[in-house]
């Protein structure tokens, strides 16, 4: 069964663009559901994996009936169906608020001809580098999502869209030389591209040469991982683009990246060689991303920082390359995924709300819109790591694989990370104290804005002045001239379908921490299928010998 099933997650998103693209000019209703209608049904066959790969373990489909290692072998075992679960569950949730948005705005921000199709496409993408069992077959992954991302990143064709759009994509196509580079290397070497036929061949090697391979994969993975100091291009590049967007590339494309590391690192270079640059790695992008976001004033500028300094969480949990790390990292990048979404949806609403993303000029969103305010507390305060949610299982499990290692480092990290949650912690209490609580007649200062954004927030400022001009509710503000003067400030109301998709998100990632013991187990069976190999390796290849 899990055969038949195996090719799905890829098909039908890449079969339902073409049909989306078809449909698109004439009959955008049908398109918006036949889209719909793909994640779910994406979701529905990526639950059905896990729930047989959890209990009947890995197995393997050779596309297209070539023996292996000759076809491409698509391969499902507990790490990969997790990741195409939680994948499909964000990737419908954003599909829903763009629908909603899209229907509120009509279609200025995201043309709903192209949006569709290829939003779609990205999906299969994500879903083709879970499922790779070569590394060719994930370098196509990438590049789909990729080219995908490129288009979704320059939508409206704004200036600030255009130059962060480039940005993007000359760091994007400078990993994937990278990582074709070692590909060719990496035949060149063994004769093969097949990861569980690498994982004899390379062991065979001399030690420099395996290096060398390691090295130039781990580089192209931690580009497109965000794992500092090849982390810059990030919070420049993913604020720019439109709410939904930012959602999907924030919660999804940098844990591509975290997955192809851990895939690599546990099945093709066991001996931990890198383990102690990773951890050193972990650190730095732990702390520098921290610090970055403590010193922003824009809400999705703050989240991109927390994005890249929680990687470091995800990359611990590598470089400790045990059972409990590597489970931890599994569980924080499910978290991650959930968590990171979920606030660039609710930066979203609070953008529509206020007509700003600017921390400085913003509040008063407690009092106009209390939904908001749950909305953002409890993804924020998951995100921070406070008990019982998630984020906390997810931190505590890794800090304690990090002393449970003995070593010296795992202890700096772990005092790093304990630190790192403390500073999320302060920055996402600053939004909360700021955007929420404080009297709308405080707000309005200045924001110190760079060339790249300036467009993109008088631009935001403009469409919430068009908005507010025709909204109907009202609601006391202080002007400031006394405390019993007060003018009406006009609000805007929220779309149904934008708050009803953000509070099924919050949902989900309440879901993870009623769910967490048994989502832990299946991270943990996980964890300990990547340190045998053997698992993934017999899927492949069966009961016949590797070659």
């Amino acid at each position: 069964m899990i055969r038949v099933l195996a090719p799905l997650p890829v098909l039908l998103p890449l079969v339902g663009a073409a049909a989306a693209l078809l449909v698109g000019g004439r009959h955008p209703r049908i398109q918006r559901t036949l889209s719909i209608l793909v994640l779910a049904a994406v979701l529905t066959v990526s639950v059905a994996l896990l729930l047989l790969a959890d209990a009947d373990g890995a197995a393997a489909v050779s596309v297209g009936g070539w023996p292996v290692p000759l076809g491409i072998v698509l391969v499902v075992d507990r790490l990969s169906a997790l990741m195409l679960v939680v994948a499909a569950t964000v990737a419908l949730g954003v599909l829903v608020f763009a629908v909603g948005q899209g229907a509120a705005d009509g279609d200025e921000e995201t043309p709903i001809s192209i949006f569709h199709p290829t939003f779609l496409i990205l999906i299969g993408g994500v879903a083709n580098a879970f499922l790779a069992g070569d590394l060719f077959n994930l370098y196509v992954g990438f590049e789909i999502l990729l080219t995908a991302s490129y288009v979704l990143l320059t939508l409206g064709g704004s200036a600030p869209r255009i130059r962060a759009g480039i940005t993007y994509i000359v760091v994007s196509l400078l990993s994937s030389l990278l990582f074709l580079a070692a590909i060719g290397l990496v035949y060149a070497s063994t004769g093969t591209v097949n990861l569980a036929q690498l994982a004899g061949r390379l062991a065979e090697l001399p030690d420099g040469t395996r290096l060398l391979l390691q090295s130039m994969l781990l580089i192209a993975f931690c580009i497109k991982a965000a794992v500092f100091p090849l982390s810059a291009w990030l919070p420049d590049s993913y604020p720019t683009a439109p709410a939904p967007v930012t959602a999907v590339f924030a919660g999804l494309l940098t844990k591509v990246g975290v997955y192809a590391i851990i895939r690599t690192q546990t099945l093709l270079f066991p001996g931990g060689a890198l383990d102690q640059v990773l951890m050193w790695a972990a650190l730095a992008t732990m702390l520098v991303g921290i610090l970055g976001a403590v010193a922003q004033t824009d809400v999705r500028r703050i989240l991109s920082f927390t994005l890249v300094s929680h990687i470091g969480y995800m990359v611990f949990g590598i470089a400790l390359a045990s059972t409990a790390g590597l489970a931890g990292a599994i569980f924080y990048v499910v978290h991650h995924i959930a968590i990171q979404t979920t606030l660039f949806l609710v930066a979203g609403l609070m953008e529509r709300q206020g007509g700003s993303t600017g921390v400085n000029r913003l509040g008063g969103l407690a009092a106009a819109s209390p939904l908001l305010a749950v909305l953002y507390f409890v993804p924020a305060m998951n995100l921070a790591g406070i008990p019982p949610f998630s984020g906390f299982i997810g931190k505590l499990g890794l800090l304690e694989a990090g002393v449970a290692d003995g070593g010296w480092l795992p202890i700096v990290l772990v005092a790093g990370g304990a630190v790192t949650s403390l500073l999320t912690l302060l920055a996402i209490s600053r939004v909360w104290s700021r955007a929420f609580w404080r009297p709308p007649a405080q707000a309005g200062g200045q924001e110190p804005v760079s060339a790249a954004t300036g467009d993109r927030t008088a631009a935001r400022r403009a469409a919430w002045q068009r908005h507010t001009a025709v909204a109907t509710a009202t609601a006391p503000v202080t002007d400031g001239l006394g405390p019993d003067r007060e003018r009406q400030r006009p609000l805007r109301p929220l779309p149904r379908v934008m708050v009803g998709s953000t509070a099924a998100m919050v949902v989900v990632t309440v879901g993870l921490t009623v769910l967490a013991g048994p989502l832990y187990g299946v991270a943990q069976r996980a964890a300990e299928d990547l340190l045998d190999r053997g698992p993934y390796i017999s899927a492949v290849f069966g009961e016949q010998e590797v070659p």
